[in-house]
């Protein structure tokens, strides 16, 4: 933050603590039943449902061309629903060294799949707390492939593992980046070194003549970690097409594994076809009667919320609280609960005022994830960073304000329930208008750029609303919320 922002924020906070409270007229919400609020395309119309088909494990066979017969593999679907088949192994943390190697094999032409270490508690979404492991992405003849890592608090980091051979055609529309051939057999290793990159710590992948170097961003070593499996696992993103991997001549810290019969591993869901709702775009968020953000009784606001996409009617969604109009010409303010059970990387959750209409309007820009005429708070990334609750507004046009800097409060998503307030105070900042936004007290604040007030912004909802440019999803919820309606 620079210093004038800062001696704004300053500013914005004593104008909160001496400015005269005129009584506005606030509603609160416990959700002790369904509130009936406004809502656009936030449930499912009908019942939705993919199946799940999770198929892998010891397998007699040699597809991953080892050196004898026995491998670990099969199918391997992505999924929100964690499965692996994994070697316990004694917790390690960020201070120990770790290394494993073997061979990879994909077949088919779509799969996205974890090979390296996690944590048995932890192993819940993408990217996941506590792991240091290759992600490999199949799409039509070749795969992508990236070293990835996580610390104890979600923070994390990755680098890209590029062939030494020509660039190949881009398949079903993706980019033309290089890839990996499927159908061949890979050699791969993983290693952390704790002392390297000046003792911050640094993964060196390799795959095949591949090579890449993953640096430890500065202060996630201190963050922690804990690894006490090592395998095979799902990517827990959404539901995604699977496809046949499989791999051999494994070795973990130095000690070979064999595959001649069935070992000793770990199996976690890793045999089991279900059907799971958590699909890629379809929201399904609203009323609940669950108590996940600590409310004072059953019932919350919440649910799978993904980031919406304004080029299409059908990709936006919302479920608020019909409110009078309000403007940026008065104080606003609302707070309550809030637990993040589920973040995925490249997610978003907004919550705030927001207008109906402008809201859901179709638009073919994608220079702003933020709605026109939305003022709340916003749970995202980068994911070098974890997730962040920080204030966020957009009024209309590109005109929009967004707070920055690591100084933002962090809220984890590990399902633990927080306080949270929102004030927005339209004389703060020398009259320009400001967003404080707390989180167990631990406050942010926003100034309004110059002009920005007087630019006609109105809002006639509370509650959820979703981005405009898309992304993944998070699993979110709140609860005794208060907020003002008049």
């Amino acid at each position: 933050m620079t210093d004038k922002r800062l001696l704004l924020g300053i500013l914005a906070v004593l104008v909160w603590g001496v400015a005269a409270r005129s009584p506005a007229e606030e509603r609160r919400q416990s959700f002790d039943s369904e509130p009936g609020w406004d809502g656009y395309h936030h449930r499912p119309t009908v019942a939705v449902g993919q199946l799940v088909r999770q198929d892998f494990g010891f397998s007699p066979t040699r597809h991953a061309r080892g050196a004898a017969a026995g491998e670990l593999g099969g199918r391997i679907t992505p999924a929100a629903e964690p499965a692996y088949v994994a070697k316990r192994l004694a917790t390690k943390s960020l201070q120990d060294r770790l290394v494993a190697s073997g061979t990879f094999l994909a077949e088919g032409r779509q799969f996205h799949v974890l090979l390296g270490f996690f944590h048995r508690e932890t192993l819940n979404t993408w990217r996941a707390a506590n792991t240091i492991a290759l992600r490999l992405y199949g799409r039509g003849d070749v795969f992508y492939a990236y070293v990835e890592y996580a610390t104890a608090r979600w923070r994390a980091g990755s680098a890209q593992l590029l062939p030494v051979t020509e660039a190949r055609e881009p398949q079903d529309g993706q980019s033309a980046r290089e890839g990996f051939a499927a159908g061949r057999a890979h050699r791969w290793s993983l290693t952390y070194e704790p002392g390297g990159n000046g003792s911050r710590g640094v993964v060196t992948a390799t795959l095949g003549g591949a090579r890449a170097v993953c640096h430890l961003e500065p202060g996630h070593k201190q963050d922690g970690g804990r690894f006490d499996r090592c395998g095979l696992a799902t990517v827990m993103k959404h539901y995604d097409q699977g496809g046949r991997v499989w791999i051999d001549d494994v070795a973990i810290n130095g000690q070979r594994e064999e595959f001649s019969a069935a070992p000793d591993w770990e199996q976690f869901h890793n045999r089991r076809s279900y059907a799971t709702s958590d699909v890629r775009p379809r929201f399904d968020f609203g009323y609940s009667a669950t108590r996940f953000a600590g409310g004072r009784g059953r019932g919350e606001l919440g649910g799978l919320v993904f980031r919406g996409d304004c080029r299409e009617a059908d990709r936006m969604a919302y479920y608020g609280d019909r409110l009078d109009r309000l403007t940026l010409n008065r104080r606003l303010r609302a707070g309550g609960k809030v637990a993040l059970r589920r973040g995925v990387s490249d997610s978003t959750t907004l919550i705030g005022f927001f207008d109906a209409a402008r809201s859901r309007a179709v638009s073919r820009s994608q220079r702003s994830a933020i709605p026109e005429h939305f003022l709340g708070a916003a749970i995202e990334g980068p994911s070098r960073e974890g997730f962040f609750f920080y204030p966020v507004y957009r009024v209309r046009g590109e005109v929009q304000g967004i707070a920055t800097g690591a100084d933002r409060p962090r809220l984890a998503p590990d399902g633990r329930a927080h306080d949270w307030t929102l004030d927005y105070e339209p004389t703060a900042a020398g009259g320009r208008g400001a967003i404080r936004v707390t989180l167990d007290d631990r406050p942010v604040v926003l100034p309004l750029a110059a002009g920005h007030r007087s630019a006609a912004a109105h809002f006639d909802r509370f509650g959820i609303v979703t981005t405009w440019i898309d992304g993944n999803g998070q699993r979110v919820f709140f609860d005794d919320l208060i907020y003002t309606c008049r």
